[in-house]
């Protein structure tokens, strides 16, 4: 499957490149099989937000401090 390109406006069309690329790489998997691709790409977007606030505040200390 190709690797899903989207605009830097991100625009209604890219929502839905997003729901047809999910759609093509889950039509065929069982329910359970759903539910773990999902939880799994949840859970990296979840720590990849967890980084950023982390860094977000070492910055604000860092600043903080000066």
């Amino acid at each position: 499957m190709d690797k899903l390109i989207i605009s830097p406006d991100f625009t209604i069309e890219d929502i839905h490149k997003i729901r047809e690329y999910n759609y093509n790489i889950t039509k065929d998997m069982t329910p359970q099989e759903r539910r773990d691709y999902y939880n799994k790409r949840g859970m990296e977007v979840h720590k990849q937000i967890q980084e950023i606030q982390l860094q977000e505040s070492i910055g604000i200390l860092k600043f903080n401090k000066h």
